[in-house]
């Protein structure tokens, strides 16, 4: 009978750890990116590329949707040519970074993307680092650099200070501007849902080409962000944003005293460089929000590059990070 039993938990063992195994995304990344390895970060088991000499000042880069780390194949070697050490984590709903419980809400607010960077960099023990991003990357920086000033040594954000407010989102735009934001509206139905489900390899192959009309970028170069959207929970986490930044769907209270202060639209005191590109349009100069950043600041404006900025000139977007950490030791 003892045999029996332990050869029962021997079974469920192995079929325990084989559907954690299944639940994985099976996901191949860029050389230039270094290792990719997996940790657990607050809710997430987070999966990242480290590269870089250990004992270099440490670079978290983060990228948007929809896109993955693959934005920075060519940041990575000229900042790790610069002694500096980078890690570059999957956001939650992309590539390997996946949910510790199947119980945890699939919130995609801006307050929980920026949490996960804090506990990603608690889990890895950086107390401090440069921060740079661009689209859902850039505001997560936004955020984590106006909540958590302390945990910033320099912030790099494409199309500037972009923090979400709720209040501001219900106002409607003139009508050239709501239509840059279809997508955000077909999100907030369930045929929306329903076709980013269906078709999002498609989806979003049409959103890189509306975002970076003038980037050639080839299928590889597609294919080896798209196999990030095979994560599980990848639909949840796209449809909750969208749906949360039109009020449509609500966030988690514990984010609330979170969001209560980013809705009084504080201002950023690290060292920022911001840069704006063809995608930002009239907001390119970035005028329109200059005044929010209030310590040492620069802004860069990259014509001819589209939206995935560290992907369409990944020698500018490094340079900005070399460049706004060196406002600090000046």
């Amino acid at each position: 009978m003892k045999t029996l039993f332990n050869n029962a938990k021997i079974i469920l063992m192995v079929l325990f750890i084989n559907a954690a195994i299944a639940q994985t995304p099976k996901q191949e990344v860029n050389s230039s990116l270094g290792t990719l390895k997996q940790i657990n970060a607050g809710v997430l088991n987070v999966g990242y590329t480290e590269a870089g000499p250990s004992n270099g000042a440490p670079v978290i880069l983060l990228h948007g949707w929809p896109y993955d780390i693959h934005s920075y194949n060519e940041v990575v070697p000229i900042l790790v040519s610069k002694g500096y050490h980078v890690f570059t984590p999957y956001l939650r709903g992309f590539g390997t970074t996946t949910f510790l419980s199947k119980d945890t809400f699939r919130n995609g607010q801006q307050a929980a993307l920026a949490s996960d960077v804090i506990a990603f960099m608690d889990a890895l023990k950086i107390d401090k680092a440069v921060i740079g991003g661009f689209d859902w990357g850039a505001r997560t920086a936004v955020v984590v650099s106006a909540l958590w000033p302390e945990r910033v040594k320099g912030l790099v954000s494409v199309s500037g200070y972009l923090v979400v407010n709720l209040e501001a989102n219900l106002k409607p735009l003139p009508p050239k501007a709501e239509l840059g934001w279809w997508y955000q509206y077909y999100f907030a139905t369930e045929r929306g849902k329903l076709g980013y489900t269906q078709n999002t390899y498609e989806f979003n192959r049409q959103i890189w080409q509306v975002a970076s009309p003038l980037w050639n970028f080839d299928k590889a170069t597609y294919d080896q962000t798209a196999q990030s959207f095979n994560n599980p929970d990848h639909v949840a986490i796209v449809i909750h944003n969208y749906r949360w930044r039109q009020s449509l769907e609500a966030g988690e209270s514990k984010y609330d005293s979170l969001e209560k202060r980013l809705a009084s639209r504080q201002a950023i005191k690290v060292p920022t460089i911001t840069i704006g590109s063809d995608f930002d349009g009239a907001f390119a100069d970035g005028k329109a929000y200059a005044d929010k950043f209030t310590g040492k600041y620069e802004h860069r404006i990259l014509k001819g590059i589209g939206h995935d900025v560290p992907q369409e000139d990944p020698k500018a977007f490094a340079q900005a990070i070399i460049d706004v950490d060196g406002f600090s030791k000046k």
